[in-house]
């Protein structure tokens, strides 16, 4: 059976002891991603945001009013998602990323002209990736 998000109810707005529910342990590196944003990255605004099409709530970073990442909580982790046009190849092949997520970009299921890349993070240390997919982001706007 394949896992779904969890937050899945509209009225129940996912604020930090809601967080902590669903994530457990690895709410130690939900905290971390709040931090990284504030100090490394405070031109980016984040939301929660509840989304009828796939019946959860997701968490939309933004710059300005262009999407950075989406970040959806599941079972004791949470997943960012990044979006990448074609025009990213270059750098994601360059980046230093590990191979799991090069090949996900490259070989992944294209949506249209953009192909997505998703880390799962359980602790701090996995937001690694996230960053320099962030800083990925960036370098395309």
């Amino acid at each position: 059976m394949q896992q779904k998000p969890s937050l899945n109810d509209p009225n129940e707005f996912p604020g930090d002891e809601v967080l902590a529910d669903y994530l457990g342990p690895a709410k130690k590196a939900w905290d971390a991603f709040m931090t990284m944003l504030k100090e490394e990255y405070p031109s980016f605004s984040g939301e929660w945001r509840y989304y009828n099409d796939g019946k959860s709530w997701l968490y939309k970073l933004t710059k300005k009013k262009d999407t950075i990442c989406w970040v959806s909580v599941w079972e004791k982790f949470f997943k960012t998602g990044f979006y990448f046009g074609d025009k990213a190849e270059d750098l994601i092949t360059n980046s230093g990323l590990p191979e799991e997520y090069i090949d996900q970009y490259l070989n992944g299921q294209k949506f249209g002209k953009i192909r997505a890349v998703t880390v799962d993070v359980k602790k701090p240390k996995d937001l690694e990736v996230t960053k320099i997919l962030m800083g990925i982001k960036e370098k395309l706007k």
